[in-house]
């Protein structure tokens, strides 16, 4: 209903904004002249005056884009049409996101989530910086490229700074050990005591948004350098190599899940080993390592005997089973039979199916040798204080266990289930797209034009409306949907959130920014964006090397992102009209 009144008024628009005259000629023996309505004989009372503002009103009149779009001179309209363009670019940002959300349903993640999904979400943002770069001769599009370039670091800002700090504001809990509680946020608004925790693999999306400000900084080597000579040459090498990455983050998207199913295995085998050293440790009494810190053989070879129920020499699979079974893992889930089999991969080394005295013992001296390079040298002594220094590796894998991010434990979204009807939600998905894609492509045009009539009217830089008004229009669907996700609270919603965010701020950074410099290149525009790249650079390899390093963010880290914004506004502001940047 509002899609229909938003057509029914830009119909309106367009009708009323259409004016017919007839021609005026300037050959003063024509006949074909204007009445006044009295038909004296008497010459034209000031004809002058008449053609002058005729012509002044033909030189002032607006180009409508593809010849028919509703088109304004005046600031106050111009800021109707930025608002409806805008409307109309967030709902193509809107039906892309939903059908792509459609498509990950019925495909899972690979091919899908790893190339199309990336590129869909960064279509409106690629769309609006492509159209312009195209429009009119090469000065028009040198002018007009810097509305692209606000949008490019306007929508990098604005995700890592003001949509991150909200995001942790509404997704905070209590921190416990430094980590975030599902569900319980009872310390209000404590800066050090309340935050949001996230798996490792939001750490890596960070490091690969931080690595992503590469072609960034190969472009703006020449003025780096003030040097004149080879700017053309490396617009061309930066195009080049944010190509390559974006091929690379792609492959990566589609490898992705299986390397995560891959890290998660392996640490809940590292898990099973910690429970299986603690409660070998409880039956040996203290003893499982000698006073000189290594382990004892002796006690490893009496524990043996204890295990060994049938006392045939062997440890079989059946007895490994028993063994892990009677083992308290704290709520966490794994198959039993796969950990036996890991177990025996592990120890058997002859291959017979079962663990002999010696492979055992082996086996649980490597197994103690690796919690204790674990711990490292700020870890607990050997010897006496063996209890505390398996706790310490125990505690250290179920934190390592809990930020890869398992999903197992009954933490699935309320509205997972069954899939309706996989050939319907396939059609709608593939509707949801195409409408998306034709009304992103169909209104960036009309979007550019307006911010440059707007810009024109008013004498505000292009770049400045482009950086604030644009964003909103673009990625406000990314940014609810991001918000409302991390109001659920849990470390696994808080993960994808931000790893959400890392990944749109990649996609800008080698996706956006190739049509870019595309643009730049094709065209032989001029590369002066020196200002706008230190922006970007700034708030991306602080905001990406915070995160790269830590899997907490307590409460007081969304100043630092809130601060990032007027940041970056006045530093634009200043290096450009100030300093005279270029």
């Amino acid at each position: 209903m509002r899609f229909r009144s938003l057509i029914s008024l830009l119909f309106l628009l367009f009708f009323t904004s259409s004016a017919y005259a007839r021609f005026v000629s300037l050959n003063p023996s024509s006949t074909d002249l204007v009445s006044d309505g009295v038909n004296s004989g008497e010459p034209l009372v000031n004809s002058r005056s008449i053609i002058k503002t005729v012509v002044s009103a033909e030189e002032e009149a607006c180009e409508q884009t593809y010849g028919f779009m509703p088109c304004t001179k005046t600031a106050l309209g111009n800021v109707f049409l930025i608002l409806v363009y805008g409307f109309l670019m967030f709902t193509a940002a809107t039906y892309l996101s939903a059908g792509s959300e459609l498509l990950l349903e019925i495909l899972g993640p690979g091919i899908v989530g790893g190339l199309f999904l990336p590129m869909l979400g960064a279509l409106p943002d690629a769309m609006l910086i492509m159209v312009s770069g195209l429009s009119g001769d090469a000065a028009t599009a040198q002018t007009q490229v810097s509305v692209g370039m606000g949008l490019l670091a306007g929508s990098t800002v604005m995700l890592l700074t003001v949509i991150w700090g909200t995001c942790t504001v509404v997704g905070k809990c209590d921190l416990r050990d430094t980590i975030a509680v599902n569900n319980q946020d009872t310390k209000g608004f404590h800066l050090k005591d309340s935050g949001v925790t996230v798996d490792v693999w939001t750490s890596y999306a960070a490091r690969i948004m931080a690595i992503s400000v590469i072609p960034f900084i190969i472009v703006q080597l020449p003025q780096m350098l003030d040097s004149t000579s080879g700017r053309h040459l490396a617009v061309l090498v930066a195009l080049i190599l944010s190509v390559l990455m974006l091929i690379s983050y792609c492959v990566y998207q589609v490898f992705q899940p299986w390397i995560q199913r891959r890290r998660l295995a392996f640490a809940k085998h590292k898990h099973v080993i910690s429970g299986i050293l603690r409660h070998l440790k409880q039956h040996a009494l203290g003893r499982l390592l000698n006073d000189e810190g290594q382990p004892d053989e002796h006690v490893i070879r009496r524990l043996f005997e204890t295990i060994d129920a049938n006392k045939d020499g062997h440890l079989s699979a059946a007895e490994l089973k028993a063994l892990i079974i009677g083992i308290s893992f704290e709520d966490i889930d794994f198959d039993k039979d796969d950990a036996v089999g890991k177990v025996l991969q592990d120890f058997d080394k002859t291959l017979d199916e079962q663990v002999d005295q010696e492979e055992f013992v082996r086996g649980i001296k490597r197994w103690l040798i690796q919690a204790m390079g674990a711990a490292g040298p700020s870890g607990p002594d050997a010897g006496p204080r063996t209890m505390k220094y398996l706790d310490h590796f125990h505690v250290q894998t179920k934190r390592e266990h809990a930020l890869l991010g398992d999903n197992e434990n009954g933490e699935n979204d309320e509205e997972s289930g069954e899939v309706a009807d996989p050939k319907w939600i396939t059609i709608k998905a593939a509707l949801l797209l195409l409408l998306g894609a034709a009304i992103a492509a169909a209104f960036a045009d009309p979007l550019v034009d307006t911010v440059n009539n707007f810009s024109a009217a008013t004498g505000i830089p292009s770049f400045f409306i482009s950086f604030i008004a644009l964003p909103l229009a673009t990625n406000s669907s990314e940014a609810v949907s991001a918000i409302i996700f991390a109001s659920r609270k849990k470390i696994r919603t808080a993960s994808l959130t931000f790893s959400e965010l890392c990944g749109g701020v990649t996609m800008n950074n080698i996706l956006c920014l190739s049509v870019f410099l595309a643009i730049v290149y094709v065209r032989g525009l001029t590369w002066n964006f020196s200002s706008e790249v230190l922006v970007i650079l700034i708030v991306c390899l602080v905001m990406g090397g915070f995160a790269s390093f830590r899997t907490t963010y307590p409460l007081w880290t969304c100043f630092i992102a809130y601060l990032l914004y007027p940041f970056s506004l006045g530093l634009v502001y200043i290096l450009d009209y100030w300093f005279g940047w270029s």
